[in-house]
């Protein structure tokens, strides 16, 4: 495994062992991260969906906030989905809910419903491909700006961003799904 890139997953609240999964299914490398020691043994991030609240909260409590930014500012990759996505926003309607503030959108929280309402969809993904959304009281994107650029929408609603080549965001879950296409798509980032 020498020179394999190696991908973590914040650990701390929700959907991570199904990245680990995922990325296993892939090829690479994964690891849980709880602390920001470990933060430093990994070439990229996932933030995964649960509750963005939570995660936020337990991110501070562990320094994770801090060392999360400085990684991204020393050229580190983060993908964060669903409650990742609203963690990465500089901006959340109608929120003063913590978040890192890395990415230039505006993020309206279960934008789509509450958790019966949630559905699944197929997705075109710019430069990705057709890969099935699955939705769980999911955000969406209410604008852009700067350098982040649209990489698919639902309904008119806007669903994934990529900012450069660094950040990338997701409504859905696609750990939830066998295709693995944005996976592999995170880890060209690396």
């Amino acid at each position: 495994m020498a020179g394999k890139k190696r991908v973590g997953i914040l650990a701390l609240q929700g959907a991570f062992i199904e990245h680990e999964q995922a990325f296993n299914r892939c090829g690479a490398q994964s690891m849980e991260i709880r602390t920001p020691t470990q933060l430093a043994e990994v070439d990229g991030l996932v933030i995964p969906g649960g509750e963005s609240t939570a995660i936020g909260k337990l991110m501070r409590q562990y320094g994770l906030d801090k060392a999360i930014q400085d990684r991204f500012a020393a050229g580190m990759p983060i993908w964060g989905t669903c409650a990742g996505m609203i963690l990465l926003a500089r901006e959340v309607a109608d929120s003063d809910q913590f978040r890192l503030g890395l990415m230039d959108i505006r993020v309206k929280r279960n934008a789509f419903g509450r958790q019966i309402e949630s559905f699944e969809a197929d997705l075109e993904i710019a430069g990705i491909g057709t890969t099935r959304g699955i939705f769980i009281r999911a955000p969406y994107v209410e604008k852009t700006w700067g350098e982040a650029r649209v990489l698919a929408t639902y309904e008119d609603k806007i669903v994934a961003v990529q900012q450069g080549d660094k950040l990338l965001s997701t409504a859905f879950h696609p750990e939830l799904t066998e295709g693995g296409e944005i996976h592999r798509y995170f880890l060209s980032l690396l």
